[in-house]
């Protein structure tokens, strides 16, 4: 396959030319969404800004609103990924993922690391949320706080599954989209290329860090930003951006399910699926000492050379590959 850009185009270019097939991405994706609003629910532009603006007030705004969220993640983001790898002359394999997954049931071990970790995770999402800015940000801390509950009410619409075929709307749009298309930006282009200018883990945490900023939730970044790492040494151990992927996926579909769960009534003790609280420190040392043990065996499993003269090195895609001593 040829491009018609350099594959050796610096790792700086390569990220700025991803924003910029983002836009054009987007602007796709805009189309589409008029035309699906126009056609689909019978709303003119006017009537399709108003309904984003105020959802509840017509009966089309939560399918609007789902339909715009999917549009636009797999246009501007999905697209604007692929985009750049096409420009670049690689085929979808050839740049997400070099390296062979192997047995797909890889992808279940690692479903069950992320599954495993939330309990930890409980604690350090407690800490963020009652975090302090220091007194001279007062005004900063109270905007940021009021942004986030504003954006908790248009998340608490949306994840508000009154039908079971509402709930799968939900996965499919808040658990495998945004799976796949920032898997694809974040850690398939914007680690790739950050390890490649820097280092692996210099690349890893700048990834992590930016991806966890892009979603302006103040009080959720520190663990977006540790799942960000989870994500990104998934990555950068595989070479496969299907590994990272299924990781992204159930930590997006595993929450909605236990919403859809607890909507539905099935916890009789009372539990809160959107509390802060960290969970008991009976779950939250297990779920430490096993999500280390997985992260362990993952690590020796992706990293394991494929013969005994065969030695690990670092490809000058950010992705670790596997290579032979001369």
């Amino acid at each position: 396959m040829k491009g018609f850009l350099p594959r050796t185009l610096h790792p700086g270019l390569q990220i700025l030319l991803l924003l910029a097939f983002m836009v054009a991405g987007a602007c796709v994706g805009y189309a589409i969404i008029f035309a699906w609003a126009q056609w689909g629910f019978g709303l003119s532009i006017p009537e399709m800004q108003r309904a984003v603006l105020n959802p509840t007030a017509y009966p089309q705004g939560w399918s609007l609103l789902m339909m715009m969220q999917g549009v636009l993640l797999f246009c501007a983001l999905a697209g604007g990924a692929v985009a750049l790898a096409s420009a670049l002359g690689y085929g979808w394999a050839e740049y997400f993922s070099p390296r062979r997954l192997g047995a797909a049931w890889w992808l279940l071990v690692v479903a069950v690391l992320i599954i495993v970790t939330l309990p930890f995770m409980s604690t350090i999402i407690a800490w963020n949320a009652g975090a302090h800015f220091p007194a001279s940000m007062h005004g900063f801390e109270v905007w940021a706080r009021a942004s986030e509950d504003k954006a908790a009410v248009l998340t608490k619409f949306l994840t508000k599954f009154n039908s079971f075929e509402r709930f799968w709307v939900g996965v499919l749009v808040i658990g495998l989209v945004p799976a796949v298309a920032e898997e694809l930006v974040f850690r398939g282009v914007i680690q790739r290329n950050l390890v490649r200018w820097f280092s692996p883990h210099v690349g890893v945490w700048l990834g992590a860090a930016i991806f966890s900023a892009i979603h302006f939730q103040f009080f959720g970044f520190v663990p977006r930003l540790v799942l960000g790492l989870v994500l990104g040494y998934l990555y950068l151990w595989s070479g496969n951006i299907l590994v990272s992927m299924a990781a992204h996926f159930t930590q997006n579909a595993f929450q909605l399910f236990i919403l859809y769960l607890a909507q539905r009534g099935q916890f009789g003790w009372g539990f809160d699926p959107d509390s802060t609280d960290a969970l008991p420190w009976a779950l939250v040392i297990p779920s430490a000492l096993l999500s280390a043990g997985l992260l362990y065996v993952l690590h020796r499993h992706f990293t394991a050379p494929a013969a005994p003269t065969a030695m690990l090195t670092l490809s000058s895609e950010g992705v670790a590959v596997r290579g032979r001593d001369a």
